[in-house]
């Protein structure tokens, strides 16, 4: 038989659903998957049950229903002050990963460089290097995820064609500041380059921090295309609910990409997201906050368990160190540990990066707590419990991890 193609093959079953399987397999309580415990706000999810009984139920335009891309470019202007126009501007995707695949298809060609910051969401890498172009990454580490100007000014150059850039950021809970934003700002208008921005989390952003698209600085509205998703700011991620914004030139091929992918989306669940976005401040502000006190609240109890914390100025994850622990096996090891020994779920922070564990930061897992707060509760007591006997019994826990 002919082999498949080479780089998607090369991919294993992603690590998310690996463990998945597993919190299903030894009754885990699953902190790996971001995926939120809670059904959505009710009047939303009423809207799309409304929707549904009234026609169309057919084909909406591929750009998306009028009422959508309207919301969506009044939504840029409410808390962003950008000035979009809906019809030229705006386009829906079926989620914010199809959104990512269609703009990284439509501006890159064979050859063309294209920047990424590790750690990364998984999907970036194998859709960069299915449409030929050349990564070049730059590491963030933990605890405080820095920015490393001097390395990210050096993976620019004349071949770079864009930056794709997530903030907040997947997995570490960094939100990227004005100066850190400035500084990528000027790369790329230095190397007429741009930028795919993902900001799937922008609502999920924590006292102290403020969320600030790249597209709103000088010079970057042109080079911009910011991505949202509804299946963050309502936490109903099956719906599958992405939105585009970028210039007419830069959306118009984008497009070109978007009908051979999926062409349309649900039109009722469109309308429903089209309500949500014009709910009131109180809606936005208290999803950040509601997620700040779990995310408190899984810190606490983890530092107590004795992990070390890092840094966490929004989205769902919080990433530890276990090494305080004892355990001296990789992150692989250790997730799979508790996952069987302790009934929790996590992921190894090492997955979200290009080389791996060879990155160095294999002592670190990343905890998801967009959960009801029994199960955060039930979590932590069921690793207390697991680490407390194991360093009771002459740190077993060292020795079960190599």
């Amino acid at each position: 038989m002919r082999p498949a193609n080479r780089i998607l093959s090369s991919y294993g079953t992603t690590i998310f659903e690996v463990m998945s399987q597993l919190a299903v397999k030894h009754g885990a309580i699953n902190l790996g998957q971001g995926f939120p415990d809670g059904n959505g706000p009710d009047d939303v999810r009423q809207q799309a049950s409304a929707a549904l009984e009234n026609p169309p139920n057919q084909y909406p335009s591929m750009m998306g229903v009028p009422e959508l891309r309207q919301a969506v470019a009044a939504h840029a202007k409410r808390f962003y002050g950008l000035k979009v126009d809906a019809m030229s501007q705006v386009m829906v995707t079926s989620g914010a990963t199809e959104a990512i695949t269609d703009c990284l298809l439509a501006l890159l060609e064979p050859g063309d460089e294209v920047v990424l910051l590790e750690p990364l969401y998984d999907s970036y890498l194998p859709i960069v290097r299915l449409a030929g172009a050349v990564p070049r990454l730059v590491r963030l580490a933990p605890p405080d995820w820095a920015l490393p100007r001097t390395e990210l000014a050096q993976a620019f150059s004349p071949r770079t064609k864009l930056i794709l850039l997530n903030s907040p950021m997947n997995p570490t809970g960094k939100v990227f500041d004005q100066s850190e934003l400035g500084f990528i700002a000027d790369l790329c208008q230095k190397y007429d380059s741009y930028a795919v921005c993902d900001e799937v989390y922008e609502h999920i952003v924590f006292q102290g921090h403020r969320h600030v698209p790249l597209m709103t600085l000088p010079g970057m509205e042109e080079r911009c295309l910011r991505i949202g998703s509804a299946g963050k700011t309502f936490s109903l991620t099956g719906w599958k609910i992405g939105y585009v914004t970028a210039a007419k030139p830069l959306l118009d091929v984008v497009a070109r990409a978007h009908q051979f992918v999926t062409f349309t989306t649900p039109p009722n669940l469109q309308r429903a997201v089209a309500f949500g976005l014009a709910k009131d401040e109180r809606y936005f502000t208290g999803l950040a906050q509601a997620l700040e006190g779990k995310r408190d609240r899984l810190r606490t109890g983890l530092e107590a368990i004795g992990f070390t914390t890092a840094s966490c100025q929004g989205t769902y994850f919080l990433n530890a160190d276990f090494r305080p622990l004892g355990f001296k096996g990789s992150g692989e090891e250790f997730c799979r540990h508790i996952v069987t020994r302790a009934g929790v779920a996590a992921v190894p922070v090492s997955a979200f990066y290009a080389e791996g564990e060879k990155a160095g930061f294999g002592h670190v897992a990343r905890f998801c707590f967009c959960k009801d707060d029994a199960v955060i509760e039930a979590a932590l007591e069921r690793l207390a419990r697991h680490f407390g006997a194991a360093r009771a019994g002459g740190n077993a826990v060292a020795a079960q991890g190599h």
